[in-house]
């Protein structure tokens, strides 16, 4: 086990009780990706860093890292809640799924993450600035994915490798097959071509560069339709924050038909 301390930028990701008066926060930091800290007198009164461990909240740490056990925070500066985030209903459970998959993708080794710390800060920034969360869940998805083991050919056949003709979905080989190819797959996912173009954008798409999307009902459904039957039979996946979501989607529903 190593130990160095240095500052980093972190993301609080989740916190839980740990004794009376202490607290264990898990960071998403730029350093050694998600990480385990331990927090000392985090529940008493009057903590000093009491706002800088709330969920949903970003800035600079300094702290001692380790690669494997518990981490510690000594100081922290230039902190921020995501305060849409943290106040809507919505944008919460999509925000903690993406910080769950990121959590369940990248394990607590003390290895970095390369650009994957600001692609979230990105993702989450555009939520809480008012972008679709479920769009930008959708990209966080499909890039991740083959941190999950699973590296599916969004961009052209994989049979003949032609991307000229249209392209459609197979679970089955992997990735699109062109019009030539889909008699080799009956059960292929029988996408329309804009949910195609999508989901090859999604799957390259810098989340700091992007400044609004807009994508019709229709094509969103479709969009998760293909996340979730890849992360269900794929990866096999099945995380609590993703239960909500779909509940959210029911209660939605429900609404709309009352």
């Amino acid at each position: 086990m190593s130990r160095i301390t240095t500052d980093f930028r972190g993301i609080i990701m989740f916190r839980r009780d740990y004794r009376e008066r202490d607290l264990l926060v898990k960071i998403l930091t730029d350093k050694i990706g998600p990480a385990m800290f331990f927090v000392k007198g985090a529940k008493k009164r009057g903590f000093r860093m009491a706002a800088d461990i709330l969920p949903f909240t970003h800035g600079e740490y300094i702290g001692s890292l380790t690669d494997n056990g518990l981490s510690f925070i000594n100081t922290a500066s230039d902190t921020s809640q995501y305060r849409s985030i943290a106040t809507d209903i919505s944008k919460n459970a999509y925000a903690t799924y993406i910080l769950a998959l990121v959590d369940s993708a990248f394990q607590d080794d003390g290895q970095g993450i390369g650009g994957w710390f600001n692609q979230v800060a990105a993702a989450l920034a555009l939520i809480n600035n008012g972008l679709d969360e479920q769009v930008i869940a959708n990209v966080i998805e499909t890039q991740l994915l083959v941190r999950f083991g699973v590296a599916p050919t969004w961009d052209r056949c994989v049979i003949c490798g032609r991307d000229d003709l249209p392209l459609d979905f197979s679970e089955q080989y992997g990735g699109m097959l062109c019009r030539n190819h889909w008699h080799l797959d009956e059960r292929r996912l029988h996408l329309d071509q804009r949910t195609v173009y999508y989901l090859q954008r999604f799957s390259t798409l810098n989340l700091q560069k992007l400044n609004s999307i807009k994508i019709n009902p229709v094509t969103k459904r479709r969009l998760q339709f293909v996340m979730d039957s890849l992360y269900d039979n794929e990866v096999g996946l099945n995380l609590k924050s993703k239960q909500f979501i779909r509940q959210m989607g029911q209660w939605e529903e429900k609404l709309k038909k009352s």
